[in-house]
């Protein structure tokens, strides 16, 4: 499901702030930067606004934010909806014991590592991050969820890479995304 269908102004707004980066990082890649729309006060807190409309009332305990980018726009959703902020982090970024779970991306692969002990079983989360491309870093983030018993009741993005697929990757899951890709 996206913003855009809602007819929503911000939306517009929103979209307008990010900027396509070409080849990068690596040629035949069309970067999409959000640099650009945390730039703008408005547009920025416009973003943070829409996802806590909708978010606000549907008892989310947990809302994990993917790094880098999900660590700019979970928190603020988090606090505003009264739930814990849990990052999911790059290798070996984390002290104590973690989780693990690799995935593929667009261009190469990676992996993503939780904090056992972060999440409880039966809490419900919501998988925060800026952009879906091939849909494999939101998977690992919900395989890391679910793994400490956590139910997974929507991953939300910014902006989305339609034609990538990402959202046949979550497993049924719902998708939020404000804004396609241009």
């Amino acid at each position: 499901m996206s913003g855009c269908k809602d007819q929503d102004p911000r939306i517009h707004a929103i979209q307008s702030r990010i900027r396509v980066v070409p080849d990068f990082p690596k040629p035949g890649i069309m970067f999409q930067d959000i640099t650009t729309l945390l730039l703008d006060p408005k547009a920025f807190k416009d973003t943070i606004d829409l996802f806590v409309e909708r978010y606000k009332a549907k008892n989310i305990s947990v809302v994990a934010g993917i790094e880098a980018r999900g660590f700019i726009f979970g928190p603020p959703i988090a606090l505003a909806i009264g739930a814990k902020f849990v990052p999911l982090r790059k290798p070996n970024k984390l002290p104590g014991k973690v989780f693990k779970q690799e995935y593929d991306l667009e261009y190469g692969s990676d992996c993503l590592e939780m904090h056992i002990g972060a999440v409880e079983a039966g809490e419900r989360a919501l998988v925060v991050d800026d952009l879906i491309a091939t849909g494999g870093t939101l998977r690992a983030a919900m395989n890391l969820l679910e793994r400490a018993g956590a139910e997974v009741v929507e991953c939300a993005c910014v902006t989305e890479i339609p034609y990538l697929k990402g959202k046949e990757q979550l497993n049924g899951k719902p998708l939020y995304v404000l804004v396609e890709s241009q």
